[in-house]
């Protein structure tokens, strides 16, 4: 996977968001606590030129996005969440791949938390299957 043709990406981390996530019974009952870490091409040529946010990735609508659609979700496992994320910002933000690392954190007694890292691309909204 490249990075935008310029080398530029844009990175989100640390996006901290409660919500239903398991499959074992109480994990079903209570919000637990997801940590996000994105990245996206982003060539800043532009926004650089005219100090605009037109012209980059409005961060912050990219984390209230993530963040909306993560706490209205209820899939049993990291990896669904992590790839519906993805394709989510690839339809939306329209970029050409995403980066996206998911942890959950206290998942695992003696380990700070655990997760994937995952990359898709807009080929992979072709083969989104059913949602």
């Amino acid at each position: 996977m490249t990075l935008s043709r310029s080398g530029d990406s844009l990175f989100l981390r640390g996006l901290s968001i409660e919500c239903i996530i398991g499959f074992i019974e109480w994990e079903r009952r209570i919000k637990q606590t997801v940590v996000i870490d994105l990245e996206l091409p982003v060539d800043c040529r532009g926004a650089a030129l005219a100090d605009e946010v037109a012209h980059t990735l409005d961060y912050k609508r990219l984390a209230k996005r993530v963040i909306a659609f993560v706490e209205a979700s209820e899939f049993r496992l990291v990896e669904t969440l992590a790839h519906r994320t993805a394709l989510l910002v690839l339809e939306e933000f329209g970029v050409e791949w995403v980066r996206l690392t998911l942890n959950k954190p206290g998942a695992i007694r003696s380990s700070r938390d655990v997760g994937v890292t995952i990359e898709r691309t807009r080929a992979d909204l072709a083969s989104k299957g059913p949602q």
